[in-house]
């Protein structure tokens, strides 16, 4: 069993950046792929970003990649999204999530989830 619990979300400008962690706790953080998701009022839950157990495998979402960066420090059990260049569509909660095995972009294939934190990019 894996426990998530994000943090960092919060109000921002559009063009502005903001960190996002996620604190796992429960069986070897290390072993797991990690994920962001997202998901905006009325919309589906979208695939942000993903990192290998090792960190040296990562993959984004074209909608994010060049401003959004994902990464991980093993050592502190810990999860990173950093965001640049927000834009106001990038508004949304955006959630946590952990799998066994290997990268992925699908939320069904992600075990265990977080609650969630909400970035507001005002225009």
């Amino acid at each position: 069993q894996v426990q998530l619990v994000e943090s960092g979300g919060g109000l921002v400008q559009a063009g502005g950046s903001l960190r996002l962690s996620c604190a796992a706790s429960g069986r070897t953080f290390s072993s797991y792929t990690m994920a962001w998701f997202r998901q905006a009022p009325g919309k589906e839950r979208e695939f942000v970003a993903a990192i290998t157990w090792s960190g040296s495998n990562t993959y984004g979402a074209d909608s994010v990649k060049d401003r959004f960066t994902i990464s991980r420090d093993n050592a502190k059990a810990t999860v990173y999204l950093q965001m640049n260049s927000l834009k106001p569509e990038d508004t949304a909660v955006y959630y946590c999530a952990a799998r066994q095995l290997g990268l992925s972009n699908l939320s069904i294939r992600y075990e265990y989830w977080g609650q969630g934190t909400q970035v507001t990019v005002s225009s």
